[in-house]
């Protein structure tokens, strides 16, 4: 069978033979991940106004994404901005956010603020 992409998560067959490199990639990744967090509009509303958030597309994995980010992954994250998957949250996204108050999952690769939808909003069923 062929390896497939294992759904937005971390395959170890994607890294080099180097298993210098392996394991601190891993390690990296194993901190951001306990890094990673909830928080609400509310709370990021602050990170927002200093025009630091970035939106994550829910269908990434943030964790990846936001190692992607911290080792100056240029080509990967050029394709992400490329393709509108990760982006500088808008004023739209923040009248929308407001309205909903919804969470979001959220990690910091300073000075950013990654951020990916959790769910619905609170008052939509």
């Amino acid at each position: 069978m062929s390896k497939s992409k294992n759904n937005g998560k971390k395959d170890s067959t994607d890294q080099t033979s180097d298993p210098i490199s392996s394991n601190f990639s891993e390690e990296v990744t194993q901190e951001i991940n306990q890094q990673t967090g909830v928080i609400d509009w509310q709370e990021l509303a602050k990170h927002f106004a200093r025009g630091v958030v970035i939106r994550v597309d829910v269908g990434l994995d943030l964790v990846k994404v936001a190692h992607s980010m911290s080792i100056d992954d240029k080509t990967q994250m050029q394709q992400w901005l490329d393709s509108g998957t990760i982006r500088r949250a808008s004023d739209d996204d923040a009248r929308q956010w407001t309205q909903g108050n919804p969470q979001f999952w959220c990690v910091v690769v300073a000075p950013w603020v990654l951020v990916q939808k959790k769910g619905l909003p609170k008052d939509m069923h």
